[in-house]
């Protein structure tokens, strides 16, 4: 799954591509709405990307569906 975030004054946003399911992804955003220091998610390599909650902008979370690929996609 693809999670979007977008970070305060910076024109960049970050892209994490995650294991995690889309319940998973909102209750870590939640979590870190409600109080926690940092937002914090684990990528299919298993980095952690961590930021800090007072520079989050938005967070968009995909859909949990694998992409097509190939002509019989259409």
């Amino acid at each position: 799954m693809e999670v979007t975030i977008g970070v305060q004054n910076l024109a960049r946003e970050i892209v994490v591509d995650t294991d995690l399911s889309a319940e998973a992804v909102a209750t870590a955003v939640a979590d870190a709405l409600g109080g926690a220091p940092a937002l914090e998610l684990t990528d299919t390599r298993g980095r952690r990307v961590i930021v800090p909650t007072a520079s989050l902008g938005y967070v968009e979370i995909g859909t949990e569906e694998p992409r097509r690929v190939g002509f019989g996609s259409l």
